[in-house]
């Protein structure tokens, strides 16, 4: 059965906890493929994966303890869906409110426009905070006022300027509140687990096509084109004595290898080796808990809600937030789940959305694509009849200097090897 409005606003009035889809997933390369987790560099650690113990369901129904490992987390699963929902905008196939700052007439490399759906902490992020609304900073002009402002118990200001805050979570600490600053729950988590897993090695070599040695150097830092040199002469001197070439690893100063000649030594690397998984599975949830905790006494222009309209305007907020969330999750399903680099997973079952209710009953759901898009536009027009409905332009905003030139000299210090280690 196809998910409708009238289906999905029950749901979310009250008849439902929440919607779910739990997706069975496997390596693109088979079922016995390795894949490579992410990793991370926390500390003294074993591996550098998030390895834990979970307690799953077996074929048979027994719940058994074992090892699992977090393939995408909430964190980079949150930001694939969100740009599920960007690309459906920029495709024109939805039609729903964006805040972006516009970098492309500033010369900064690979940078062109950041919006809303792609920074971190999405409407309240510092790199909006830090740009301009026309002659006023972002958080001094009208929609950065409005969103300073909303609070969970009236979150119509963002249901109008970035109603996948409300969907996807947010805190307000990079504004003018500081600390103090309105926090928004996540209604929507969703996590791509391996279960029953062995951990793997990776092996890695080269050999230089051509036959650079170690012993070919030291290099030295110059000023040409190049930037280095093997002659002392017209080597960069520095306190008289020529500069060794550094970049990056401070062990390879000096060596072929840090300017990306000569072999690569046979390696293998076992904290970070991959793993085969007995089972991948990919869980969303979207609570309508919490969609049903955000309150709307105003509209979305700031006028008070009568109480006799009160329900029935507040059930379609929440219920566009819903279809916002679920439209998501589909777009993200359909466009796949290339993760990274030898981590490319394919769902071997359709997907499918289950609606629970408060006594644990489920209904199952089906829809694509298409039909999430169709559901999204349906309940949009229905808020925006209660005086709830969102932007459908993009709010573009102009960095500040001190963006920019931030921004430019950590570029300049990646290029010389000298950022974040």
């Amino acid at each position: 059965m196809t998910l409708t409005y009238e289906q999905l606003r029950t749901a979310v009035a009250g008849d439902a906890a929440g919607a779910r889809s739990v997706i069975a997933l496997e390596p693109l390369g088979g079922p016995d493929d390795k894949i490579f987790p992410p990793t991370y560099g926390v500390g003294e650690r074993e591996l550098k994966y998030a390895v834990e113990k979970r307690v799953v369901s077996d074929a048979a129904g027994s719940r058994t303890l074992v090892d699992s490992v977090v393939v995408d987390s909430v964190a980079s699963q949150a930001n694939r869906l969100e740009l599920a929902l960007l690309g459906a905008i920029r495709d024109g196939d939805l039609a729903a409110p964006v805040t972006a700052v516009d970098f492309a007439t500033h010369g900064l490399y690979g940078i062109d426009r950041i919006s809303d759906y792609e920074a971190p902490h999405r409407i309240f992020d510092a790199l909006l905070r830090d740009s301009f609304d026309g002659a006023d900073l972002f958080r001094d002009g009208p929609v950065g006022k409005a969103i300073t402002d909303a609070v969970p118990r009236n979150a119509a200001a963002l249901l109008r300027h970035s109603p996948h805050t409300l969907v996807f979570g947010g805190w307000d600490s990079t504004g003018p509140k500081g600390g103090r600053g309105s926090k928004f729950e996540r209604a929507l988590t969703s996590e791509i687990v391996a279960h029953g897993i062995s951990i793997g090695v990776k092996t890695s070599s080269r050999i230089d096509p051509a036959g650079v040695e170690l012993k070919a150097g030291p290099i030295y830092e110059a000023t040409d084109d190049i930037g280095w040199t093997v002659d002392q002469e017209q080597a960069v001197k520095e306190k008289g004595q020529p500069k060794l070439f550094a970049r990056g690893d401070p062990k390879k100063v000096g060596k072929p290898s840090v300017i990306n000649h000569g072999n690569v030594t046979p390696s293998i690397d076992a904290l970070a080796g991959g793993i085969t998984a007995h089972r991948v599975t990919g869980t969303t949830v979207l609570s309508f808990i919490q969609l049903r905790r955000l309150r709307f006494p105003t509209d979305v222009n700031g006028q008070p809600v009568s109480p006799e309209r009160r329900h029935e305007t507040e059930t379609t907020a929440r219920t566009v937030l819903a279809a916002l969330g679920i439209a998501a999750t589909v777009l993200a399903y359909e466009e796949g789940f290339d993760l990274r680099s030898r981590c490319v997973l394919v769902p071997t079952e359709a997907f499918a959305l289950e609606l629970v209710g408060r006594a644990g009953a489920v209904e199952t759901v089906t829809l694509d694509g298409a039909a999430a898009l169709a559901l999204v536009a349906e309940a949009a027009k229905r808020a925006e009849q209660h005086g709830m409905g969102w932007r459908t332009d993009e709010h573009v905003l102009r960095p500040s200097e001190r963006l920019v030139d931030l921004i430019r000299r950590s570029q300049a210090q990646a290029v010389a090897g000298d950022g974040d280690k």
